[in-house]
């Protein structure tokens, strides 16, 4: 049983779609033991509310320093029981502590077909608008594992999407989010069902 929490900073719509897909049983084996969000308004604090999961906003400016913020979020993953994390637009990169102890046990989504556009900067409407600049003819979603650079662990999942002549940065934003709502429980369940092997940043499904 994957007990999972989710990170989000914004509207939580994947966090939507991953329960929407517990709820149908698609994605079996999988429970949502606590939500942390760094944003106290983000709407995906409000979707774990609406689900009676665990609600916390936890930002590293509500502490001392670095160390003391990551000691306490280690310790409400315990207190959660956590054995796997998926970041659902977390706008905050993870202590590499947070990583070393959840090794190959997060995943995240990214709004493009890694490695293009990818890395530092790369999130939100910044990657669908410099697909549109380089006139890209397709785009895409990977789910990827974390490590201790931005988007460069082994994918998990991909899909891509035609981008058509004309298309704005919105449009693709809006043709790959739907994207991303099919294959981030798919990523999920395949953790679920331990159909993951991981072997020198490779994956293999089976």
């Amino acid at each position: 049983m994957l007990q999972v929490a989710v990170l989000g900073s914004g509207r939580g719509s994947n966090f939507q779609a991953i329960l929407d897909a517990i709820q149908r049983g698609t994605v079996p084996n999988v429970r949502v033991r606590v939500v942390i969000s760094n944003n106290l308004s983000a709407g995906i604090l409000e979707i774990a509310r609406a689900h009676t999961i665990p609600a916390v906003n936890m930002s590293q400016r509500q502490f001392p320093d670095e160390s003391t913020f990551v000691d306490t979020l280690l310790g409400t993953f315990r207190q959660h029981e956590v054995n796997f994390i998926v970041l659902a637009g977390y706008m905050k990169r993870l202590h590499p502590r947070i990583i070393a102890a959840f090794r190959n046990r997060i995943i995240n989504i990214h709004p493009a077909l890694l490695p293009k556009y990818g890395g530092e900067g790369m999130y939100g409407m910044h990657v669908h608008e410099a697909v549109v600049a380089h006139k890209e003819v397709v785009s895409g979603a990977t789910v990827h594992i974390v490590d201790e650079e931005f988007d460069h662990g082994a994918v998990i999942l991909q899909k891509r999407v035609a981008i058509d002549l004309g298309d704005t940065a919105e449009i693709v934003a809006a043709k790959v989010l739907k994207i991303e709502h099919e294959i981030y429980p798919q990523a999920l369940r395949l953790f679920a069902e331990g159909a993951v092997t991981l072997t020198r940043n490779t994956v293999v499904t089976h």
